[in-house]
Parts: structure tokens; C-alpha cells; sequence
């Protein structure tokens, strides 16, 4: 029989029929046990009273033995009245050990009931752990959360952080939005009273790394501040935990996306420019020979020749990029890097963009003394050139271009500044991205992988390359090197002296 289950009034009836049934039985053995064994007896019944039925059922119990045993079994029976003194000593320690017994009975089993109910938390939140480790998207989240919750008697909701930081789903809630606020900022539990017998608990979800946002429960019944307190704080622990998991998961999906898009769009540009280099060459090589024929033509027939290959080289030089872009993007690009002066790459790029930057005021300022800096001189001239050919590109004729080279510590650099229109604010950090363009709608040609090309092959040096608006209008790319240290340079003279010597 449970007699768990009986209400508190049942408990205290049972313990007296638990109590008058033992007394029966002692007068029946009355004549074989002595006193001392009878005590036994109303002991062992204190004991399973408290074992079975609580503590107070068992102190009341041990109270009524000791009566029904001084009634019933000490001289004169059937009254209260003592004979013997040494009767009063066992009254005493009978008293005595039954209610020490009640009392250490009773809190062992509060505590094994305690025990059971941590060990089915435990198991409660473990389950919950596993539900939610097996999750992929937000909108399974809920679901588990609000199960496992059913057994407290609350309904949860979760509000998430929006990317400025802000709560989107409690814009009409200002008492909530305020409370979760304050929880986050505490980074503790906010309790509240909504009125109308509801309370609100408002949990900060603390990430590993940011805060996620709030949950909040609601309850018609008030929660124990030391015990569910705890179990929804650890429930609150679980649910931030997935939502960083969701998180990076989310955050792997895009960039594993990410990178096969750019290594499709790689193979493609990579097949597209071998594809059409050589039938563009062929027409290149067609309109040279016609725009250079010696043969009589129409003016306006030679001039159309001319423009043919003005268009064929631009068309050149863009599958020239693109091929480029895909060599580097794909690693198949080796540096030929040597100890060389950066005034030589300028000299150099200058000569070849002569023609494109023929409508413009150049000026050029170069340190004295420049430091040797190991690089390859081909990839940077391609960087030098594509920077100066943006810069003639997008700046008016008859405007400054300028070319400035500089030591910055550790860094050797060169920039190329104009007086165009500049680079639209909002976009510095993504114009050195493939196909992007300072502006979109731009009439200029391009497609917006020049800029991308520099920077590839400026960190493939170890380098950085940065852009930036000047004051008064016009735009600056800045490019820094490594200055390394470059290897010892003996003088020839004194070693042509020293040979020369019998």
C-alpha cells in the first residue's frame, strides 16, 4: 500500500491504527517478551511510520506508544499511574529513541526523495540536450523547449537579437523589451509581476561569444526561487548553446557555399579567356593589318579599322584579367621575387601607360635613397598599371594623377592618387572585390576586376593595399610591401683592388 499518496489527515489516522494494532499485538505476547522486547516492538512501529508516512505521522506515533505502553504493560495497567520509578527512565529513552529515530528516518527519506527528483531533472534536462543537439533550423527550437517546460507549468518565448541589436519581436512590448534589457546588461534573471495572478521570468541567453537575446516564461503558479530558478537557468544555458550552434552552422553553410560559387565562377572565367584569346588575337592581329595597311582606303574605312582595334585590344586586355584573376584565385601563379627598387616598376609602368595617361597632369614623387625590396617586378608593374589605368579611367582630363612612393617603418610603399569622383563612402571595404565597381551604373567600361587583381597579387607578396577618399575630392590607393631585409652588397671596387693586388 502507498501510503504516500493519502492526504495528511489519512497519514495521522493510518499512524494511529498503526500504533493501537501494535499494542494488540504486544498483550498477546505478553506472556513470551519481556518489557524490554515490547519496546521494541512500539520502536520498530515508530521506525515504519516514518518510514512510510513522514515525520510528523512518526513523532505523533512515538508519543502514542509511549502512552499505550504505560497503560497497557506497565503495573497498574489501565492508568497513567507509575508504580516504579525506573518505569519513568524508560519512558524517557523510549520517547527519546523514537523521535531520534522519526527524525533521521524521516530526513533520509526527504533526502532520497530530493535525490530522485534531481536524478529525473537531470535525465528531464539530458533528454532536452539531445533533442536540441539534433536540431537544424530556429523554427524546431521552440518545440522541445515548450515540452520540457510543461512540467513547471510555463510557457516560454524567445526573442533574438536582430544583427543592429535590437529586439524586433518586442517593439510593442516596452515593459518586456525594458526587463530584457536590464536582464542582459545584469546578465541575470529578471522576475516580474504582469498582474492578474501572471508572472514573467526573463532569462538572458548568453552565448559563447555575444548575447543571443532573452527567453521569457510566463507562470500562473510562482516559482521557487532557489530550485526551478536554477533547472530554467540551465534550460536558458541549452538554448543559447544551440543558438550558437545554429549560428556557426548557418555561418559554415554560407562560406562552404561561398567557395564553391567562386571556385565555379574561377573554371568558368578560367575556360572563357582561353576560349576567346585566340580567335581575339586573330581579330587583333586582322585589325592591325588592316588599320596599318599601305594599300589605299577610305578615311572613314580606316578609321574604322582603327576603332576595331582599339576594341580588340580592350577586349584583350579584359580576358587578359580575367584570366590573370583565375591563375590567382586558383594558386597557380609563382612569384619571381627579386631584390630590385621600386623606381624601377614605376619607370617601367609609366612607359607602357604613356598613351592612357597622356590627357592628364601627371606628377610623380619619389623618396631618395629607397630601400631594395624583394618582389616580382612583373606582377607589380600589373599592379602599378591597373592603378593607374583607374585612375585615368574615372578622373577628368587635364586633372592630376599622382604617383608618390614612401617608407613607413617595416612597410615600403608607393600610392596613386586622382581627382575623380572618388569611392562612394559605403563601399571602401568591397572595391577590392571581384566585380565590384565604384559605381554601378557607371558608364565607364570595366567589370570591376582590376582593383581585385591588386590586391591578389599585393598579398601574395605579404602586402596590403587599401583605398581611401582625399580631402578636396579624388580618390587614393595606398600599397605596402614588406621591407625585409636584403642581403649584404660587397663593394666592388675594394674587392677589384683587393684582386688586383700581386
Amino acid at each position: 500500500m502507498n501510503y504516500g499518496a493519502k492526504t495528511k489527515a489519512q497519514s495521522y489516522g493510518v499512524a494511529v491504527a498503526a500504533c493501537v494494532a501494535t499494542a494488540a499485538i504486544a498483550s498477546l505476547l505478553q506472556e513470551f517478551l519481556d518489557s524490554a522486547n515490547i519496546v521494541m516492538i512500539f520502536l520498530l512501529t515508530v521506525f515504519l511510520t516514518a518510514r512510510w508516512l513522514g515525520r510528523g505521522p512518526a513523532v505523533m506515533a512515538a508519543f502514542l506508544c509511549v502512552a499505550l505502553f504505560d497503560v497497557f504493560f506497565v503495573p497498574p495497567r489501565f492508568s497513567f499511574a507509575v508504580s516504579d520509578v525506573q518505569y519513568l527512565v524508560t519512558f524517557a529513552v523510549m520517547l527519546a529513541v523514537g523521535l531520534a529515530t522519526a527524525g533521521l528516518t524521516a530526513g533520509l527519506q526527504q533526502q532520497a526523495e530530493a535525490a530522485r527528483q534531481r536524478e529525473l531533472q537531470a535525465q528531464g534536462l539530458y533528454e532536452l540536450a539531445r533533442e536540441l543537439s539534433g536540431i537544424v533550423s530556429m523554427e524546431q527550437l521552440a518545440e522541445p523547449v515548450d515540452r520540457y517546460l510543461a512540467h513547471l507549468r510555463c510557457m516560454a518565448s524567445l526573442h533574438l537579437l536582430d544583427d543592429r541589436g535590437h529586439f524586433p519581436s518586442l517593439g510593442s512590448r516596452p515593459v518586456q523589451l525594458r526587463f530584457a534589457i536590464m536582464a542582459m546588461q545584469q546578465q541575470r534573471a529578471m522576475e516580474m509581476d504582469a498582474g492578474d495572478n501572471l508572472s514573467w521570468l526573463v532569462l538572458p541567453l548568453k552565448g559563447a561569444t555575444r548575447m543571443r537575446g532573452v527567453m521569457i516564461l510566463s507562470s500562473r503558479h510562482p516559482m521557487v526561487v532557489n530550485d526551478d530558478h536554477q533547472l530554467v537557468g540551465a534550460v536558458a544555458s541549452l538554448v543559447a548553446l544551440t543558438l550558437d550552434r545554429l549560428h556557426y552552422v548557418e555561418v559554415a553553410h554560407a562560406s562552404q557555399l561561398e567557395v564553391s560559387a567562386e571556385r565555379l565562377r574561377s573554371s568558368v572565367l578560367s575556360a572563357l579567356s582561353h576560349d576567346l584569346r585566340t580567335p581575339l588575337t586573330a581579330l587583333v592581329g586582322m585589325a592591325d593589318t588592316l588599320a596599318l595597311s599601305a594599300e589605299p582606303m577610305r578615311l572613314e574605312a580606316r578609321s574604322m579599322a582603327a576603332a576595331i582595334r582599339e576594341q580588340a585590344r580592350d577586349m584583350g586586355r579584359l580576358l587578359s584579367n580575367l584570366l590573370d584573376m583565375a591563375k590567382l584565385q586558383a594558386g597557380k601563379v609563382q612569384l619571381n621575387r627579386e631584390w630590385q627598387l621600386i623606381e624601377d616598376v614605376v619607370s617601367s609602368s609609366l612607359n607602357l601607360m604613356r598613351t592612357v595617361l597622356a590627357g592628364h597632369k601627371l606628377t610623380v614623387e619619389l623618396v631618395p635613397n629607397m630601400p631594395l625590396v624583394e618582389f616580382d617586378a612583373v606582377l607589380l608593374e600589373r599592379v602599378l598599371c591597373n592603378l593607374l589605368e583607374n585612375a585615368a579611367k574615372y578622373s577628368p582630363p587635364g586633372t592630376q594623377v599622382q604617383i608618390r612612393t614612401f617608407v613607413d617603418n617595416e612597410q615600403v610603399g608607393l600610392s596613386v592618387c586622382d581627382r575623380g569622383p572618388g569611392f562612394p563612402p559605403d563601399q571602401i571595404d568591397r572595391v577590392f572585390g571581384m566585380f565590384e565597381r565604384g559605381q554601378q551604373e557607371s558608364s565607364t567600361p570595366g567589370v570591376g576586376l582590376g582593383l581585385a587583381i591588386c590586391r591578389s597579387i599585393v598579398e601574395a607578396h605579404g602586402g596590403t593595399i587599401e583605398a581611401a577618399n582625399r580631402t578636396g575630392g579624388g580618390a587614393c590607393v595606398n600599397v605596402r610591401l614588406p621591407r625585409g631585409k636584403p642581403p649584404a652588397i660587397e663593394d666592388e671596387t675594394a674587392e677589384a683592388d683587393e684582386e688586383a693586388k700581386p
